[in-house]
């Protein structure tokens, strides 16, 4: 069984719903189907709750009010059969009356996600309701009955495997299985949610736990390019890619895929395909355990990136000077992008602000600082092995004419990161792509 996920914009609309429903029948294999809400949807569902926040129910009202006007009209669209339409638009209209409660109590953090939920809750009813409407055995499997966070706020993979199989074996037979992506239960059974990117995270999960011949991830683009097509000329699909260099890729800055949201089908040895729904016909990109060697893949850039400098005397031979640098980033959960060590320094790049001013007085204990902002990570990713003779160069001739802040390579086998200004990120992405991949 395949699992496919679709994202917001491949349902986005009554036509891409009907598109999806093509491809999912297509294969005429049962298929496992994780959704996420509608494009635009979450968003105004952070909205109300931000109204809501503030104390102001008018205003989520407001929103509640054309949000629902707009399922209205999707409605119409899309159901041929008084029948699925007027089923659909009662199920509906609970949800909205349902949203409209929390106007008239206390709010939380708690309340927010349960109403974030509902946008997923919304687009898998009424694609469930619209395959039936076809003919199609369409079940839907609710997220929040196998779908759970341990304490540690991480899947638990053991108890979604043993739920999912048993919420299956009730419903065998069926063509279509669709569930929910990215709305969960968490250790104590409230409803949570794997945070941004989690549908792709739930497609992980629910492959891994039923042993998936193959994870889909469906986006309106054909895969990862080797280099930002926002940014250069003549970008082309990367056709294969292995686990650690679709992560990296992901992490520094290619958004089509969540960094982490791979790890499942890593694990479990499943291979990862991203297609796209305008072209379901192109390669796209497979993400497996296999590597290709001697060759460079591709180019990330991430943008926003504080490098930090701490230069002091005193860290000459003396233990624990890094443990105590790192500490203090650790003590207000400032992930570290690069690291470069010399005998009287150390540079860090940062992509969170909100804790610069603190890091930088604690800092201050053990040496002089120094701060860039406006800079730039570029990362090269392939088989970057110390063995492969001759490839760091390759890269760096293409980055002669930049200058270069910091550069970080030998920690994986899979990339060079350099750190420049963000001026200079349009001129290196292009040199990168005319010297590695023209």
């Amino acid at each position: 069984m395949k699992v496919m996920k679709f994202g917001g914009t491949s349902v986005g609309s009554p036509q891409r719903m009907k598109e999806v429903t093509e491809l999912v029948i297509k294969s005429g294999d049962p298929v496992f189907v994780v959704l996420s809400a509608m494009s635009g949807t979450t968003n105004s569902l952070v909205e109300i709750s931000d109204y809501l926040y503030k104390k102001n129910p008018d205003g989520a009202n407001e929103v509640i009010n054309n949000l629902e006007r707009k399922y209205e009209r999707h409605i119409q669209e899309l159901y041929a059969t008084e029948e699925y339409r007027s089923q659909t638009t009662e199920f509906l209209r609970e949800e909205f009356n349902y949203l409209r409660s929390f106007t008239k109590e206390l709010f939380t953090s708690f309340e927010e996600k349960s109403i974030v939920a509902q946008g997923e809750i919304m687009s898998t009813n009424m694609m469930v309701n619209y395959m039936k409407e076809q003919g199609i055995n369409a079940t839907l499997l609710n997220a929040l009955d196998f779908m759970r966070t341990d304490k540690n706020a991480e899947p638990d993979p053991v108890y979604i495997k043993e739920k999912l199989k048993a919420i299956m074996d009730e419903h065998t037979g069926a063509q279509v299985y669709i569930t929910q992506g990215f709305i969960c239960r968490n250790a104590y059974g409230e409803i949570d949610n794997l945070q941004r990117g989690g549908s792709d995270y739930t497609a992980s999960l629910v492959g891994a736990a039923i042993n998936a011949e193959e994870i889909q991830i469906w986006t309106d683009i054909d895969g990862m390019h080797n280099n930002d097509p926002r940014v250069v000329d003549k970008t082309q699909p990367v056709h294969q890619l292995q686990f650690e260099e679709a992560a990296e890729l992901a992490y520094f800055g290619a958004k089509i895929l969540h960094p982490t949201c791979v790890q499942p089908a890593k694990y479990a040895g499943i291979p990862v395909r991203l297609l796209n729904t305008m072209a379901p016909d192109a390669e796209g990109t497979t993400i497996s355990n296999a590597t290709e060697y001697g060759k460079i893949k591709a180019v990330a850039a991430k943008d926003n990136i504080i490098a930090i400098k701490i230069k002091s005397s005193r860290m000459l031979l003396a233990t624990g000077f890094l443990r105590k640098v790192f500490e203090i980033f650790e003590s207000y959960q400032t992930p570290i992008d690069m690291v470069c060590t010399s005998e009287v320094g150390v540079s860090m790049s940062i992509d969170n602000s909100a804790h610069l001013g603190e890091i930088m007085d604690e800092l201050k204990k053990y040496g002089t600082v120094t701060v860039d902002t406006g800079m730039c990570i570029i990362c090269v990713v392939g088989d970057l092995d110390w063995s492969n003779i001759g490839f760091e160069t390759r890269v760096m001739d293409a980055m002669k004419d930049v200058p270069v802040r910091m550069i970080s390579y030998g920690g994986s086998n899979y990339n060079i990161s350099f750190l420049i200004r963000e001026e200079d990120k349009k001129r290196a992405l292009q040199n990168l792509s005319d010297y590695l991949f023209a």
